[in-house]
């Protein structure tokens, strides 16, 4: 796993799977969108499906993302080479994990809930909750991209 501490591809002093990952956030709304126009055009399966793979995929990368934070030293390792105070550094970490935790359970329970209703049919009573529900998931996604970039930008740029 040596790679994934080589010099990233971002052109700052972030590692490879620091820069991989925080591309991965960037798109992440950009997906979603997708996602979200497939339930407007009454694609109901491919909407599905996209929710589906691109949750799992988040879900993943956040792993990777962790497993190489763990590996690199932890957070303390990471925060050694910012300029920018640790305690303003802290609060916008926590800031965007708080905000990230919030939207993964919000996503993830809309995506369970819409998978059993899904099967009765559509449109159907929980339809506009589950618009709802999926608005606030998306705001919290486009936070959760906007934090984890600024939080590489604190700890990588400046």
């Amino acid at each position: 796993m040596d790679y994934m501490f080589q010099p990233g591809f971002l052109g700052t002093r972030a590692p490879f799977f620091m820069d991989f990952v925080t591309l991965i956030v960037a798109f992440l709304p950009f997906l979603v969108a997708v996602a979200i126009y497939f339930a407007k055009k009454e694609k109901y399966a491919h909407h599905v499906l996209a929710q589906t793979v691109i949750l799992i995929g988040s879900i993943i990368v956040v792993s990777y993302f962790e497993y190489g934070v763990r590996l690199g030293g932890g957070y303390e390792s990471f925060v050694k080479s910012t300029s920018v105070s640790h305690d303003y550094l802290f609060v916008v970490l926590v800031t965007h994990i708080v905000i990230s935790v919030i939207t993964l359970g919000i996503w993830a329970s809309t995506l369970f809930r819409a998978k059993k209703d899904y099967e009765s049919g559509l449109p159907g009573p929980y339809s506009r909750s589950h618009k709802r529900a999926g608005i606030r998931t998306f705001i919290g996604i486009i936070l959760t991209s906007l934090s984890g970039i600024w939080v590489y930008l604190l700890l990588f740029l400046f």
